[in-house]
């Protein structure tokens, strides 16, 4: 009997134990619930406030930025440097044109002339080949003549 006296007085402290464990935790779980709450619901006014006015000081620093730039100078700035690129570039062009023209027709006459040699020399080497091929049937017609006669 007594046996089962402390098996109940066992069980009951666990069984004791843990239910006041779990709600410890229950009520730890609804205290953290309520403190998030009201937390994220102040963070979240503060939040779109501080957007808002963070985006009004934004504004106002790109439209004070924009309106200290000097538009009209940098307008004639580049267009002082498109004029300065222009000139030179033209300048270079036709001289860079005006040489490469030069060159071509120097190397036009060079390759003329000497075209010319080769085929003067050439030529002359064909007319020699012919005289010597028309003098060999000249003499190949009289052979065969004075042998048949």
């Amino acid at each position: 009997m007594e046996i089962q006296q402390s098996m109940r007085l066992r069980l009951s402290f666990k069984n004791a134990t843990i239910v006041i464990t779990i709600l410890n935790v229950v009520g730890v779980l609804l205290l953290l619930q309520g403190c998030l709450s009201s937390a994220s619901a102040r963070h979240r006014l503060s939040s779109t406030q501080l957007h808002s006015v963070q985006l009004r000081n934004m504004k106002e620093s790109e439209e004070m930025r924009l309106a200290l730039q000097p538009l009209e100078l940098i307008k004639r700035v580049r267009e002082i440097e498109q004029e300065s690129y222009a000139e030179p570039e033209t300048v270079q062009q036709k001289d860079t044109r005006q040489t490469a023209a030069v060159d071509l027709s120097k190397r036009l006459k060079d390759f003329r002339s000497l075209n010319d040699a080769a085929n003067l020399k050439a030529l002359e080497e064909w007319r020699k080949r012919k005289m010597d091929r028309a003098r060999q049937r000249e003499l190949e017609k009289n052979g065969t003549v004075s042998s048949q006669a």
